[in-house]
């Protein structure tokens, strides 16, 4: 597995899943044992976050992730995706009812792709939901 097949794979991942919010293509991208080792509540697997990229989408039906910085670690086959993101908030969102407004958030995803299948096979993310929240009104 190269570096340039790894980086095609993150972009891929990023214009599908996190630029049109196309949760079919999860299923295209990631290994059927997929593990999301940041779940937020969800289920781990390939299912749970399909659900979560849904119910992202819901809450922010124009969310959109641009790549900011991708870094690749070919021995390991793993990928790093620092990434920044706007959206409307028009469905509700951890608790807090559609509010109209615009949000902007910043994260890191790491990606690790089994080199046989060249799917994701696991990630780990971070992102600012509490700086999210605040953009909400949540704490007001």
């Amino acid at each position: 597995m190269t570096s340039e097949q790894l980086a095609a794979i993150a972009r891929r991942w990023m214009a599908e899943v996190w630029r049109q919010g196309n949760v079919a293509a999860v299923d295209d991208l990631h290994t059927p044992n997929f593990v999301d080792s940041s779940p937020a509540g969800r289920p781990t697997d390939r299912e749970g976050y399909k659900a979560g990229v849904a119910d992202l989408y819901r809450a922010f039906p124009d969310f959109c992730a641009l790549i900011d910085d991708l870094i690749v670690d070919e021995a390991a086959g793993k990928v790093a995706i620092r990434w920044s993101a706007t959206g409307t908030h028009r469905g509700a969102f951890m608790g807090v009812l559609p509010t109209g407004r615009s949000i902007t958030c910043r994260g890191i995803d790491i990606l690790r792709v089994d080199d046989q299948t060249l799917r994701i096979v696991e990630r780990w993310g971070e992102w600012d939901g509490v700086d999210l929240l605040g953009q909400l009104g949540a704490f007001f």
